[in-house]
Order: structure tokens, then C-alpha cells, then sequence
């Protein structure tokens, strides 16, 4: 399974950005897709998520971009979208998309390759 992330760069405080990621490859049934980030020194943390995926998905947000990020899906093509509005420095950081394959009963989480976001002026 390989999953392929685009969208990262800089941009200004208050700014937008729209991160992709497609997942391709060995893929039996996608339950869930997502984003983590990870800022310097921090740890790895979750961003958005959605579940359920080819079903009625629900979605998941970190407080901290709560009615500033939205999470999107492209069925058709197992990829997700992470629209990021009103960036804050605070959102910098390298961006993670995964993506949870089941297979049988056994469910596997695969990584992209991390993407950065840098938000300052």
C-alpha cells in the first residue's frame, strides 16, 4: 500500500491550504483515513480523521482546528482532502495521512511520507 501526500508549503498566518493524500496499491476495504502532525519537539498528534469510510463516515477533529480545518473524501479514488483555513503558526508542523486497510478481522495502518506545513510571515 503506498499513499502519496501533496499540498504542504509555506504559507501566511491567516492563510489557507488544502493538503491531499491517495491511497493505492494492496487496498481490500479502507475503514478509515487521516491526518496526524508532528511540530518540532512535539509529539505526534491527530489533526482529522474519517471513519467509516465508503459508508455514512463520520469525521473527528483535534480541538485545536475545530471550525478551521475539514476533512473531505474522494471514494472514488481513496483519497482524502485536509482544507485549512485561518492557519496559525502554531499549525506548523509535518503532516501525516494514514490509512486503516481491513483485511479479514485484522485492520493495518499504513503511513505516507509526511508532508511540511510552515505557517509564518
Amino acid at each position: 500500500v503506498q499513499l502519496q501526500a501533496s499540498g504542504g508549503g509555506l504559507v501566511q498566518p491567516g492563510g489557507s491550504q488544502t493538503l491531499s493524500c491517495t491511497a493505492s496499491g494492496n487496498i481490500f476495504a479502507i475503514s478509515a483515513m487521516g491526518w496526524y502532525r508532528q511540530a518540532l519537539g512535539s509529539q505526534r498528534e491527530l489533526v482529522a480523521a474519517i471513519t467509516n469510510f465508503f459508508g455514512e463516515a463520520s469525521t473527528d477533529y483535534a480541538d485545536s482546528v475545530k471550525g478551521r480545518f475539514t476533512i473531505s473524501r474522494d471514494n472514488a479514488n481513496n483519497t482524502i482532502f485536509l482544507r485549512m483555513n485561518s492557519l496559525k503558526p502554531e499549525d506548523t508542523a509535518v503532516y501525516y495521512c494514514y490509512v486503516d486497510i481491513l483485511y479479514g478481522l485484522d485492520q493495518v495502518r499504513n503511513w505516507g511520507q509526511g508532508t511540511q506545513v510552515t505557517v509564518s510571515s
